[in-house]
């Protein structure tokens, strides 16, 4: 019994980690309508998503059924047999939510326990059936069958039913509104808040009551008697209430609205997904305390775990704690938020995801179904849905904070009303309903009727979305694979197999927080660039200009790794390269869209000196794929195994090295520190790689000739060279255009009596 016990202590404390890495990965069910929409301050926030979590753990009492008897039947099961399935699932749970904390991707974690049980109940029932002698077809006598299949079943439809929805609330929500609904608000907002408000206290307050822990008998059967009474008074209280704030406040009602909302989905998140994370030690514990009562612990089936136990509010409350200490100090929480944001918001931008395949033929066949929608519709009725939803004028106000949201209060409130609505009903019924799934799909769901998906980013944000529902097909694979192969070595190792799976959860988890720590440091790099909404075009241009030496410091920085991983034959340092070739490309596309943004604030007077900006982004994109071209041309010769530089053709090519990296540090100092360009500086650097260039010309044509160089040696070193010398051209070219937008600009400013700029000083 000691090694059993030892067992359980492990399985407690792997437990309080599984609750970690799971809020790690739910937060984003019940933050993205808030935190997207920026509807308070990130403090309050949290405070009211924390008091959501608390009061939401004590309604799990009736979800922890599922963890010991929803995928398998324990009456054919042994204690020890029994602790075995538990902690496979559970290291199995930490190693697969952790991962997908790290890349930011949100999955199930109702998916990943169920088929987590499903993979270790089958393997421990193997092994059991093998000792026995029995017939592999009596595998069957073991497994819940029907259950498990259900439970699959509901969570795999509520993704068509949360989409569907979601879809169907947002566009009613919109016509009636529109996109200007701060007017129409003030006439039937009312109404809108009883209607939200007493949904949210239907689904979580009175049908989420019946798995509260503290909540008698007596009490359920009074509230299910009173349903409607409830429901009925809690609309006309509301509406009253909300009515009256209106017309004697200026408080936008849709705030407390989605702040309620975000307190509901936490209370639904925690009441539906605890069990996810403590249902299994809890079910372990209970065997290990029933086996310990009987005469023959290791030999007495587990039949009484059938019968329904009452989990104490106490241990409830102490998951409830760490779930909200784990809320407020996880980054990875913040990671995966931020997916499912940038997927939703409503304006085009920096886009995670790039396009592919089935994405742009989805795109297609939507649009084509539209089309021909539209033709079907009378001419009246499309003008007039077109007016209500015309999203040309949206201007969301800025956050507390002075950021712009990424999509505003109203869509806010419906995904928190409908998503509530959906996983708390969800509860009630003892469904483990993956949260996830509703509150991801859902948000979708409004985005699209929303518009959100235009023409200019639907090829991104649907490829996103796959993505996201591709990796919850993975979590099902995997979590089944690996519980189930976990089972398996600690049935037939037992101790020794334990050991070793503790030893790889520490150092997986390890190398998956420097991998996400890596990952953050370079997303907000990124993030850093984006200027979303600008107003002050001096500010816009500097800032332009200023991250255009950054990109040349980095173009700079990638060049030198080029030249070293080819003069080396390092197959390995081009493949890293070329895999980070899309970064420099991000950069490149932030910096034009960048530019596109100011030349949005430009007057009509100043049209005349807009093509500068043309220039520059024809620049930016020429350097960018010539130095694509020269890392693939690079990566592509030595994967190839093709013979190596000539040590002549090598010492020519550090010369020209030499020059290139002159030229753009020379050029990057200008631009980040917005010195005073001196072109005869700049221009020697390029003067003397073109007399290179065209002196090795010459050389390699002699190479060519004695057959020194073959075909595919001098293919590259042409290709090296001619690619540095198109970057060299195009950052001369940018820097003659930032020479005339500084001049113009200290002009204006002299001009206007503001002094010369820091530029002009320098």
């Amino acid at each position: 019994m000691e090694l059993y016990l030892f067992a359980l202590i492990v399985l407690f404390a792997i437990a309080v980690a599984d609750l970690i890495v799971g809020v790690s990965n739910d937060a984003v069910n019940f933050l993205n309508s808030s935190v997207g929409s920026r509807v308070a301050p990130r403090t309050t926030i949290m405070i009211i998503a924390s008091l959501g979590i608390l009061a939401g753990v004590t309604f799990s009492s009736g979800m922890m059924e599922v963890a010991r008897k929803g995928i398998f039947h324990p009456q054919y099961f042994l204690m020890p047999e029994l602790i075995t399935i538990f902690i496979a699932v559970m290291i199995t749970d930490i190693l697969l939510l952790d991962l997908f904390n790290t890349f930011g991707m949100p999955t199930s974690t109702t998916v990943s326990i169920v088929f987590e049980l499903l993979g270790a109940a089958i393997a421990v029932s193997i092994f059991k059936i093998s000792q026995n002698g029995q017939a592999l077809l009596s595998l069957g006598d073991y497994i819940n069958t029907g259950k498990a299949l259900a439970i699959i079943s509901g969570i795999l439809l509520s993704v068509g039913i949360a989409f569907v929805c979601g879809v169907a609330a947002q566009f009613t929500t919109r016509l009636i509104f529109t996109f200007d609904f701060a007017p129409r608000l003030r006439r039937y907002g009312g109404l809108w808040g009883g209607m939200a408000l007493s949904m949210i206290t239907y689904f979580i307050l009175i049908k989420g009551a019946k798995g509260a822990s503290f909540m008698t008998a007596d009490a359920v059967a009074w509230i299910n008697t009173h349903t409607w009474t409830i429901l009925g008074a809690g609309f006309i209280f509301f509406t009253i209430l909300f009515q009256v704030v209106i017309l004697t406040t200026r408080i936008n009602i849709l705030k407390p609205i989605v702040l309620a909302g975000t307190f509901a989905l936490a209370m639904a998140f925690a009441a539906n997904d605890l069990v996810n994370f403590i249902g299994v030690p809890l079910a372990g514990f209970h065997a290990f305390t029933l086996a310990k009562a009987t005469a023959a612990p290791l030999t007495t089936p587990m039949a009484a775990l059938q019968a329904k136990v009452h989990t104490s509010t106490l241990f409830l409350l102490g998951a409830g704690a760490i779930m909200v200490v784990t809320l407020w100090l996880s980054r990875k929480a913040r990671t995966v938020t931020q997916t499912e944001i940038r997927l939703g918001r409503q304006e085009e931008g920096l886009e995670r995801f790039d396009s592919s395949h089935l994405s742009r033929v989805m795109v297609r066949m939507v649009t084509g179904l539209f089309e021909g929608g539209r033709k079907l519709c009378p001419i009246a009725v499309r003008r007039w849905m077109r007016d209500r939803l015309d999203a040309e004028d949206y201007l969301p106000a800025p956050g507390y904070d002075g950021k712009t949201p990424e999509f505003d209060l109203l869509r806010a409130s419906v995904n928190l009303m409908v998503a509530s609505a959906l996983i708390s009903w969800a509860t009630s019924m003892k469904l483990p309903l993956s949260t996830t799934y509703v509150t991801f799909m859902v948000a979708m769901g409004t985005s699209l009727a929303d518009q959100a998906w235009g023409l200019e980013s639907a090829v991104y944000r649907v490829t996103g979305v796959l993505a996201v529902i591709g990796g919850w097909f993975f979590t099902a694979l995997m979590a089944f694979t690996v519980s189930l192969v976990f089972a398996f070595a600690l049935a037939y190792l037992d101790g020794i197999a334990l050991v070793g799976l503790l030893a790889l959860v520490a150092f997986i988890i390890f190398r998956n927080f420097k991998i996400h720590a890596t990952r953050e440091k370079a997303d907000r790099e990124i993030q850093r660039l984006d200027l979303k909404r600008v107003t002050d075009i001096h500010f816009a241009v500097r800032t332009c200009f200023e991250h255009s030496g950054g990109f040349l410091e980095k173009v700079s920085g990638d060049i030198s790794t080029c030249f070293d991983g080819i003069l080396a034959q390092d197959r390995k340092r081009l493949k890293q390269l070329r895999h980070e070739t899309s970064k420099l490309q991000r950069w490149s596309n932030i910096i034009v869209a960048n530019i596109f943004k100011t030349l949005r604030l430009t007057q009509q007077a100043d049209l005349r000196d807009a093509g500068k900006y043309a220039s520059v982004i024809l620049a930016l994109q020429e350097i960018t794929e010539s130095m694509r071209d020269l890392i693939l041309r690079c990566h592509v010769h030595t994967a190839n195994q093709h013979s190596g530089l000539l040590p002549s053709q090598k010492e020519e090519l550090s010369d020209v090295r030499r020059h290139a990296e002159a030229l753009l540090r020379d050029a990057a100092d200008m631009l980040l520190a917005r010195k005073a360009f001196v072109y005869r500086e700049i221009a020697a650097h390029y003067v003397n790689l073109k007399e290179t260039l065209d002196d090795l010309d010459r050389k390699q044509i002699e190479r060519i000739r004695s057959g020194a160089s073959k075909t595919r040696l001098s293919i590259l070193f042409y290709g090296i060279n001619n690619a540095v010398l198109k970057i060299s051209e195009q950052v001369l070219h940018l820097l003659t255009i930032f020479d005339k937008t500084l001049t113009l600009k200290e002009n204006a400013e002299v001009d206007a009596g503001n002094g010369p700029s820091p530029a002009g000083q320098a």
